[in-house]
């Protein structure tokens, strides 16, 4: 039996091709099978060539089509949220069993965040990698509801416009509304909220990340450590996430409550989380950290995945 479990990736974007060169480069499970697209001329098809995967200019109906689809168990999904939906229904009815990791924002499939609710979905036949925001910030929120109750949490997601592509700039309202429901559903606040700022600084920031967080009081010593331990794990599969600061806190006595609409007046704990996400120039440039740690994220994902395939079990 093969030691390796076969891979395709639909986008030949920039967020595909860097998966494409991570698991080529890096992943001793994963084998880079065959590069999707549906424009011949674009480059990441001419660098698929190059080395040595096999390709198709024909969307998800040319994977299909190939001789190599048979011996594909997972499909990583970079195209679009409207896309994404036709390519799920397609593989799905082609291939029955067959695992989508998909890094659009449709969420057919559970949000996942590796470091936080990865084992809970690990059988599941589509994972949704929520967005790049979200893969930085969630685990933050989730650090701090591991000591406190959080009733809101709200996220601000800066990135260099030019890391910003055409498929992010489409989906910018599936982006704030995926992000949101995730830092619920899978951070644990009782509300969410999230902001995307594509900054065109000359020269092009790295992707920052502000995460707000309104919890119970607790002790602070607690928070801090939970934030730091949570920190360390997110590096283990994107090393170029850091704090950029010591975790900031502010009281907010009773008797001055701010006011969040939809939640009413609020007392506790302001826990403030700044980060700093540096991508692995794989292809694309460091700067471009929110790209990175998507496609970090979702590799980490299959990677998982195809641990319990090749072993039938945790």
């Amino acid at each position: 039996m093969s030691n390796k479990i076969n891979v395709a990736i639909i986008g030949s974007g920039n967020i595909g091709t860097d998966l494409m060169i991570k698991v080529l480069r890096t992943s001793s499970i994963l084998n880079m099978s065959v590069m999707v697209g549906i424009d011949p001329a674009s480059d990441g098809l001419a660098r698929a060539q190059r080395m040595g995967v096999a390709t198709t200019h024909e969307g998800v109906d040319g994977l299909i089509a190939m001789v190599e689809f048979s011996d594909i168990d997972i499909v990583f999904d970079a195209t679009s949220a409207n896309a994404h939906i036709v390519n799920d229904k397609k593989l799905k009815t082609a291939k029955p069993g067959i695992r989508l990791v998909d890094l659009t924002p449709a969420a057919i499939g559970p949000y996942c965040v590796p470091v936080v609710n990865l084992e809970d979905h690990i059988e599941q036949p589509n994972v949704n990698m929520v967005t790049c925001g979200g893969q930085a910030t969630i685990p933050m929120v989730a650090a701090v509801k591991q000591v406190a109750r959080v009733h809101c949490a709200e996220i601000v997601a800066s990135v260099s416009s030019k890391s910003a592509g055409p498929g992010t700039r489409a989906n910018i309202d599936e982006f704030t509304q995926t992000t949101a429901r995730a830092i619920e559903q899978v951070g644990g606040a009782e509300k969410g909220k999230a902001i995307i700022i594509l900054n065109p600084a000359e020269p092009p920031m790295i992707m920052r990340d502000t995460v707000y967080v309104l919890s119970e009081q607790v002790d602070k010593a607690k928070v801090a450590a939970s934030v730091e331990k949570m920190a360390k794990a997110v590096q283990s599969y994107v090393p170029g996430y850091r704090l950029k600061q010591k975790v900031q806190f502010d009281d907010i006595p009773a008797d001055e409550p701010l006011h969040i609409p939809g939640l009413g007046n609020f007392s506790g704990l302001k826990t403030s989380v700044f980060l700093e996400v540096e991508g692995a120039a794989h292809y694309l440039p460091a700067y471009a950290g929110n790209l990175d740690i998507m496609t970090s994220a979702a590799m980490a994902t299959a990677e998982r995945m195809a641990k319990t395939m090749l072993t039938g079990g945790a």
